[in-house]
Order: structure tokens, then C-alpha cells, then sequence
């Protein structure tokens, strides 16, 4: 399959069926599917994996494979979310990275380079939006450190989330707060 991005530790890829077996051992641990309706069967994960391959044909992207760039091991899902709230299209960033891997920072990596895409691929994206269950904390960690803040509350899927969002605007504005801020080493005077 096609490499969509890298970052330094991840590569992410577009999943087909063949990440089957690894798609469907995710969403059937109830501890990751924690803030879903409920975990998914191995059909329910067909289906999923069949789901994200009619979004990258319509949309141009879905949820992505995230895996480590070191072994190749699959660690999760990352990608990009065509959805409308309150009536306005969005593009939606989307994270599930599976318990083995938490707590080492992969899907705040994941997130940050599928924002980053997002406005680095599509000129008519004006912002990016996280969907979060209120009491989701780590995922409302994940938004924040990416940059994100809450713009408001709706309801999805039968369930209140939060609406975390950062504008274009906003996205170049820390860019250029990062190119202009020194380095390590300068500030090391190497």
C-alpha cells in the first residue's frame, strides 16, 4: 500500500484487508473502544476496513494504518474524517491507537501529521476539527497538545462530544512561531 506520511517514529498507510487481522484485535478490545457505542466484531471490522476504502476513493482519505516506522508493526489508526456538523461540512482528525502503545506519544504524532496534511493538501480546508467524548481525557489531551482548543459541544453519533478545532489561520501561525524559535542547539550556543 501507498505510504500517505511519515514522521520521524510512524509511518501511515492506507489499510486494505490484509490488516485485518490487526484492525479487527483493536476494535474488539473493550478498553480502546472505551468511548464508542461498544467494541466491534471481526464482521463489524470488515465492514470498517471496507468503510475507510469507500473514503479514500470518495473523499480522499478515512482512517489510516499507523505503524512503527522501526518494525513495520501496526500501532493503530490516524487519518482525516469527511463529516458535517450543525450543517457545515468538516474535515474531522480522527485517532485510535491500540493499547499495547499507549503512553508513548504515537498518537499525538499521528495527530499532528494528519493535521498537518490536511492543510498542507487541501487549500480549501479552513479548519480541522476533533470530535471528543467530554470524558475521553486522553484523546482531549491529544487535541490540545496538537494545538487545538474547544470551539464547542454537539451531538454525534447519539453521543455529546466536544468540538476541539484549529483554524488554517491558526496552523500557520504556530508554524511560523516554530521557525522563528531557536533551536536546541542555539540555544546551547553549539
Amino acid at each position: 500500500m501507498a505510504i500517505i506520511l511519515e514522521t520521524p517514529r510512524l509511518v501511515v498507510r492506507a489499510m486494505d484487508m490484509a490488516d485485518l487481522d490487526f484492525v479487527a484485535d483493536q476494535l474488539a478490545d473493550p478498553e480502546v473502544m472505551r468511548y464508542w457505542p461498544r467494541p466491534q466484531t471481526r464482521e463489524e471490522a470488515v465492514a470498517w476496513v471496507a468503510r475507510q476504502q469507500e473514503r479514500y476513493e470518495r473523499d480522499g482519505y478515512g482512517y489510516w494504518l499507523v505503524l512503527e516506522k522501526a518494525t513495520g508493526q501496526p500501532l493503530g489508526q490516524a487519518g482525516l474524517l469527511a463529516h458535517e456538523i450543525a450543517g457545515r461540512p468538516e474535515v474531522d482528525l480522527g485517532y485510535i491507537i491500540h493499547r499495547p502503545y499507549w503512553r508513548r506519544g504515537f498518537a499525538t504524532e499521528a495527530a499532528s501529521a494528519c493535521r498537518d496534511r490536511a492543510f498542507e493538501t487541501f487549500p480549501g480546508c479552513t479548519r480541522v476539527i476533533a470530535l471528543v467524548r467530554p470524558e475521553n481525557t486522553p484523546s482531549r489531551g491529544v487535541a490540545l497538545k496538537i494545538g487545538m482548543r474547544v470551539l464547542s459541544s454537539t451531538r454525534f453519533a447519539d453521543y455529546e462530544h466536544l468540538v476541539f478545532a484549529q483554524s488554517r489561520a491558526e496552523f500557520e501561525r504556530s508554524r511560523t512561531l516554530q521557525r522563528a524559535a531557536p533551536s536546541k542547539n542555539e540555544d546551547a550556543g553549539a
